[in-house]
């Protein structure tokens, strides 16, 4: 487990990853991730690294697999949540609900 908190990080841990010949790597979904995708790929490209991504929007930038929440779906869902809160209720009163439909896509 390589911790990154910015994309200086990035090269670093790709040479540690190459270094101590690691054979994938996964990376959960966070605003730095979700972000800087083009430069995430070209790294694992580069280092010949297959890579797991939890936002599938990484895959299509050049990931190998992604497995996540399917973001459309919860915006839609959220959607909802709007359109209840602006027919009267009270957000505190509206249930918390997490992901509950999520894709696989893998890169062909």
């Amino acid at each position: 487990m390589v911790p990154v908190r910015t994309v200086s990080d990035f090269d670093g841990v790709f040479s540690t990853m190459a270094r101590e010949r690691a054979d994938g790597f996964l990376v959960s979904s966070s605003p730095l991730t979700n972000a800087q995708r083009a430069p995430l790929a070209d790294l694992a490209l580069a280092h010949r690294l297959p890579g797991i991504f939890a936002n599938k929007a990484n895959m299509e930038a050049g990931g190998l697999m992604s497995y996540g929440a399917d973001f459309n779906y919860m915006y839609r869902h959220a959607a909802l949540y709007v359109d209840k809160i602006l027919n009267g209720e009270k957000p505190a009163d509206l249930p918390v609900e997490q992901a509950s439909r999520y894709e696989l896509a893998i890169k062909s």
